[in-house]
């Protein structure tokens, strides 16, 4: 018997899931125990110089109402028409794969209860770190821990520009700038730079670790664009790299609490080391005490290769995984306000400050120093208030 599934989207994820498909097809098929192919391909745009230009299709309707196409890899991005498509198949009991984390942070509980429903799957590994398996790892491998707290860096795009301003001195314009030029960021890169990539997932990993549905609007967000290269000069003096951080931890009257800032990471934690476009996430539980993953975040064939794990995944076996343990929220009562978030402080205060920390660095751009005590967010926003600090970010060790 021959597996059939279709691609939702040529762009430059869903044609890497082709090109790798085809590359691959015979230790695919070896792995899934099937004969597979790809049966459409679904884009708008014309691809006359394609070799598998006989599969394209404009027509949702020729995917969906095919009862012969049992496995989705949906590859479009955006919430619309992404999220009207993929419950559709999902109610025809078509398996789907996603690599779109804006799909999933928003809709996800919506569609795991679609694919609850109709006995298939809805999977999602490729929609947090590329490359990196996490969300079946954290589903499966670690489902015996208390997991207490998953840190990550989850962008790709802010991890390059943040290597730019620390090894070449670049200010943050120009690092965005060479981004853009290398392909790492996009035309618009609002989305990366001011954090909403890294929060979306970090929703994502929040849902699945404690059970109910996290919404970007909940978490605490704030991007790289105020970032100053002075501060990631004194942070390397101070012995920390400046990381954008998604993070979720759980608090002592039981919430959650998700954040998104950037951080100092101490050179003593392995986090500090990671570079360029590469991810890593960090995951503490009472069984494994710390787990970290690593590897290529986003790009063509990593993000394709996570895909394509799922939809070989699907085709193997016919339970549902994801959608157990998924819950929707009517509200964000069960997170905890940013207020709470608690660390070490770094902050950077005018030259003619008085009240510093020992071990303090004075430069041209004012003395900054770490507070050893740790303080809660709204504790150090009311210190840096009072000491009229020009930044302050937390520290982690």
């Amino acid at each position: 018997m021959s597996v059939k599934f279709a691609v939702l989207g040529h762009g430059v994820v869903g044609s890497g899931v082709v090109e790798l498909f085809y590359k691959n097809k015979k230790s695919i098929e070896r792995r899934a125990g099937t004969e597979i192919d790809i049966k459409y391909i679904l884009d708008l745009r014309d691809f006359p110089d394609s070799p598998y230009q006989d599969k394209f299709t404009k027509d949702f309707n020729d995917i969906v109402n095919d009862d012969e196409v049992t496995a989705v890899a949906e590859c479009m991005g955006g919430v619309e028409p992404a999220f009207t498509f993929v419950k559709a198949c999902l109610e025809k009991g078509k398996s789907v794969s996603t690599s779109n984390k804006e799909l999933v942070a928003e809709k996800g509980d919506i569609l795991l209860a679609a694919a609850k429903a109709n006995n298939c799957n809805f999977f999602f590994e490729a929609s947090v770190g590329g490359a990196i398996p996490i969300i079946r790892p954290l589903h499966k491998c670690l489902a015996a821990n208390d997991i207490s707290e998953v840190s990550g860096i989850l962008n790709g795009t802010t991890n390059f520009i943040l290597a730019k301003m620390h090894d070449d001195s670049m200010d943050f314009a120009d690092a965005l700038k060479l981004a853009q030029e290398l392909g790492y960021a996009e035309k618009d890169p609002t989305a990366d730079i001011e954090g909403h990539d890294a929060c979306r997932k970090i929703c994502i990993i929040s849902s699945l670790v404690f059970g109910k549905h996290v919404y970007p609007k909940s978490v605490y967000t704030k991007g790289l664009t105020q970032l100053e290269l002075c501060d990631v000069d004194s942070a390397e003096v101070l012995g920390y790299a400046i990381k954008l951080i998604a993070n979720v931890r759980k608090t002592a009257d039981g919430k959650i609490l998700p954040t998104v800032m950037p951080t100092l990471v101490s050179f003593d934690n392995i986090m500090s080391g990671v570079n360029d476009v590469f991810n890593a996430v960090m995951v503490s539980g009472d069984g494994i005490d710390k787990v970290m993953f690593y590897g290529r975040g986003a790009g063509k064939l990593p993000t394709a290769s996570a895909v394509l794990g799922d939809v070989i995944e699907t085709i193997k076996q016919t339970d549902t995984e994801v959608s157990q343990v998924w819950e929707p929220a009517s509200d964000d009562s069960f997170i905890a306000s940013a207020d709470e978030y608690t660390a070490k402080w770094y902050f950077r205060v005018p030259l003619d400050c008085k009240s510093v920390g020992e071990g303090a660095y004075t430069s041209d751009a004012g003395i900054s120093f770490i507070c050893d005590k740790e303080l809660s967010f709204k504790e150090a926003s009311a210190k840096a208030a009072e000491l009229g600090a020009l930044a302050f970010m937390p520290v982690m060790d």
